[in-house]
């Protein structure tokens, strides 16, 4: 799944939709002795300040480099599933396009993308930015891509219910025992007050599912990607905990079937003491749904074995011309791979926007590059960021996993447990497992 907010001030857009526009490549890229890309994921005109941001960033860019013209395309979401594959099968594709880190391998599978490795070097960024994240976008030893953020799940919590209820919200819980125990102190509280909250529809069930999976040790498919790994203890602790917490300790509330939004209009009004989620959940819950920064904060996933990453970045069009590519190269560089500077990393710029600078995530950069951004964020936070600090100390010792293949088909398989564990008391888990174990297989087997 892609993460849950966009940026800034375009997380109050969830709602936003937009006419498909023709937005292919222009030929040989040439306009007026210029090399001409096209672009995508440019704030929408609805998004005020990030759409003049991104008009700034590229103003400056086409200043620096006179003989590159950008024409830059508007979306949100960036990419919308329903419309992708037709855009890459009919040449609609922008030269530069936005992708979730799923898609990598397909876009290669079907021979839609450039191949960036005789190029890369001139992106002068490239050597900065986290391998495991440039790695996502090597397919047979060939570069296809280059990431632009990275996310890790987590465990949103509310501070003042964990006071509420005699917790100390200084030590969240760092296993899922301590989850369990400490939702059940929340709910306690009662006047429907919810401890734990989770996603069992649209697909997100199936989503966290995986998280939890992946923080018990466990995987949804195997390491070559032809079998499903579900039917394992691994996979039964993580339904056997959701059925305990749902109708032993009542600590999950009676509403079920709950998408991202329900778990984030609880937790902004503050019945909800804790959820998975990224990091950007949190803007959203404070601008969108009535919460406020300092009763909010972050821990790793409780498990201690892993947690599921994701993220984005951009790609490149398979007819791009070699100068294309370069102009293309030159815009990432400029626009969101410079620390402190650029669209998402330009955090004077955002502070005096009132916009959030200080979230733990997205950490793009390593080495020298990090310390710098991370240097600069910190001397612009304006969010409290004690309150993520055990987020970033967990994250270092949890394997960091991506999404399963054919991710959206399994995890609408992986809906169905989910949804059955928190709606049937008498759900038979090993009965849940062993069907969608073998759905899964069939999906595997058909590519």
């Amino acid at each position: 799944m892609r993460s849950t907010g966009f940026r800034r001030t375009l997380i109050a857009l969830s709602t936003f939709s937009l006419a498909l526009t023709a937005c292919g490549g222009s030929g040989d890229g040439s306009a007026g002795g210029k090399t001409r890309i096209t672009v995508n994921c440019m704030p929408p005109k609805s998004a005020k300040v990030d759409r003049r941001f991104f008009e700034e960033d590229i103003a400056s860019f086409e200043k620096q480099n006179p003989d590159i013209d950008v024409v830059a395309h508007d979306a949100f979401p960036c990419q919308d599933p329903k419309t992708f594959d037709a855009k890459l099968a009919g040449g609609q594709m922008e030269n530069v396009f936005y992708t979730y880190f799923t898609d990598a391998g397909h876009v290669v599978d079907i021979n839609q993308a450039a191949d960036l490795t005789p190029y890369v070097k001139e992106l002068k960024s490239y050597s900065t930015l986290s391998k495991q994240l440039r790695d996502i976008y090597t397919v047979d030893g060939k570069i296809y891509g280059i990431p632009r953020t990275g996310y890790s799940m987590g465990l949103i919590y509310n501070r003042k219910l964990f006071q509420k209820a005699g917790l100390d919200p200084d030590k969240p819980p760092m296993t899922w025992e301590e989850v369990r125990t400490d939702a059940k102190r929340i709910a306690e509280l009662g006047d429907g007050t919810v401890g734990y909250a989770d996603y069992s529809a649209q697909n997100q069930g199936g989503w966290h599912f995986t998280a939890e999976l992946y923080s018990q040790g466990g995987d949804v498919v195997s390491a070559d990607g032809e079998k499903a790994t579900i039917d394992t203890p691994e996979a039964r602790a993580v339904l056997r905990n959701l059925h305990d917490m749902r109708w032993v300790d009542d600590s999950m509330g009676s509403k079920q079937l709950l998408v991202i939004n329900d778990a984030q209009q609880l937790m902004g009004s503050g019945k909800l003491g804790m959820y998975l989620a990224a990091p950007d959940n949190l803007p959203i819950l404070v601008k969108e749904k009535g919460g406020n920064y300092k009763d909010l904060a972050i821990a790793p996933m409780p498990g201690g074995e892993g947690t599921l990453i994701g993220g984005d970045g951009y790609m490149f069009q398979k007819k791009d011309t070699p100068a294309q590519i370069r102009a293309g190269l030159k815009w990432l560089d400029h626009m969101f791979l410079t620390p402190g500077k650029g669209f998402l990393g330009d955090y004077v710029r955002a502070k005096k926007q009132n916009a959030p600078v200080g979230l733990p995530e997205p950490r793009l950069f390593t080495g020298a590059a990090d310390a710098r951004d991370q240097q600069i964020k910190k001397a612009n936070a304006n969010v409290p960021v004690g309150n993520y600090q055990t987020f970033l100390d967990g994250n270092q010792k949890l394997r960091m996993k991506i999404e399963p293949p054919h991710a959206q088909q399994i995890y609408s398989v992986l809906d169905g447990a989910v949804s059955a564990v928190l709606t049937k008391k008498d759900a038979d888990i090993d009965q849940l497992l062993k069907e969608a174990s073998d759905k899964i297989d069939n999906i595997l087997a058909r590519g």
